[in-house]
């Protein structure tokens, strides 16, 4: 999904500097003056593009605040964030100017003393809304970090979702794996979506897949009581002739032993990667 800036044509010296710098770093833009073309119903390329970004730039300086076209982009960024409840609006502080309520409890990239220091603060932020194979779950009592790595292996798909819990009061952690195998179909699927597309929807097909199967045949959990793993092996039907996929999920604690048993959501924790995945890559 391409990062939308919003900002006053007034900036357009310092903007394109910027956009520049982010395509270098292999950041997908939205820009107005790259997409728009003669013809194109303003309002609506302009709509698309803000429900379709990871996030939205907003450029803070004297003239952006003042504009009525940038206070109707931020108003759809915030509805998305709330919607969301993750990070969609990013400011960007160009100059000292009447700064809006929703950027004074926020973070921001601070351009007006050192130019390289606003785009070090940027491309972090940046990166954190733009990949979708990997990601931190905030959760009152603990985290959830996970990331996905993908192959092949003699010709066949090999994925694996790692899950790592850490919570906040207790003295361990807990440990999931998802192993994926293809199957030569499901592998030729693959592949083919990865080539059409990007190996991002390609991972995202093979996600959607395993939480219907949780739909469908009910939730996953894995008790834990002691130091030893719980090992669960399924065979997943795709939609596709012979489209098959061969799971072994693994789940097991680290750490104390309290003396108290752990319930890990296993189908939960898969259906937040495929939220995060759809989210990330919606309008890519």
């Amino acid at each position: 999904m391409p990062i939308f800036i919003s900002y006053s044509h007034k900036d357009k010296e310092f903007v394109d500097k910027l956009t520049m710098q982010l395509v270098q770093r292999n950041v997908n833009v939205w820009l107005d003056r790259w997409e728009l073309a003669v013809g194109d119903s303003i309002i609506d390329r302009v709509q698309e593009a803000v429900d379709g970004a990871s996030a939205l730039l907003v450029i803070l300086s004297k003239a952006s605040t003042g504009s009525e076209w940038c206070k109707k982009e931020l108003s759809a960024g915030l509805l998305r964030e709330l919607e969301e409840r993750r990070v969609v609006v990013m400011p960007v502080m160009l100059e000292d100017c009447d700064v809006p309520v929703f950027a004074r409890g926020k973070m921001f990239a601070d351009f007006r003393t050192d130019f390289d220091d606003g785009l070090r603060s940027i491309s972090e932020g940046v990166a954190k809304v733009t990949n979708s194979a990997m990601a931190r779950a905030k959760e009152p009592d603990f985290n959830t970090d996970w990331s996905i790595d993908w192959g092949f292996r003699a010709g066949q798909l090999s994925m694996m979702i790692t899950y790592l819990q850490i919570p906040s009061n207790y003295p361990y952690s807990c440990l999931t794996t998802v192993e994926i195998v293809g199957s030569k179909t499901a592998s030729e699927i693959f592949q083919k979506i990865s080539k059409e597309s990007h190996p991002d929807f390609a991972k995202l097909h093979v996600v959607k897949l395993i939480v219907s199967f949780f739909d469908k045949f009910g939730e996953m959990k894995a008790l834990l009581s002691d130091e030893k793993s719980k090992i669960k092996l399924l065979e997943i039907k795709g939609p596709e002739l012979r489209e098959s996929y061969n799971l072994r999920i693994m789940t097991r604690r680290l750490g104390e032993d309290t003396g108290r048993d752990v319930l890990i959501h296993v189908s939960s924790l898969v259906r937040y990667t495929l939220q995060h995945m759809a989210s990330v890559l919606r309008g890519k």
